[in-house]
């Protein structure tokens, strides 16, 4: 079992940053993929980002460039370093961990067995 826990959402105006937080408890062995996933009103969840148990990165292309995620597997805590934030990034923000995964040829939600309460990211123009 695998508890995590989303921190670092908030309010921003177009153009700013945020970093988020994701604190992964539990079996280590079930969080070494992990990612992050959004979901605006009324519209389906989507994927951010992801980091796979090799280490490798993957981002959705609305996000490339602008975000990046990493992780300090000492604390077992997953970031997301958002720059030049958009309002069309606003959305509650969702952590996700799996044992295993790999990002060769993309990755879904379909991938992720655990999942945070999430953070909200709003961004006003």
């Amino acid at each position: 079992q695998v508890q995590l826990v989303e921190s670092g959402g908030g309010s921003v105006q177009a153009g700013g940053s945020l970093r988020l937080s994701c604190a992964a408890s539990g079996d280590t062995y079930s969080s070494s993929c992990m990612g992050w996933f959004r979901q605006a009103p009324g519209k389906e969840r989507e994927r951010v980002a992801a980091r796979d148990s090799s280490g490798r990165t993957s981002y959705a292309d609305s996000v490339k460039g602008r975000f990046t995620i990493s992780k300090d597997n000492a604390k077992n805590i997953l970031y997301l370093q958002m720059n030049s934030l958009k309002p069309e990034d606003t959305a509650m923000y969702y952590c996700a961990a799996a044992g295993w995964c790999t990002v060769v040829g993309g990755f879904s939600s379909a991938d992720f067995g655990y999942w945070g309460q999430g953070t909200q990211v709003t961004v006003s123009s």
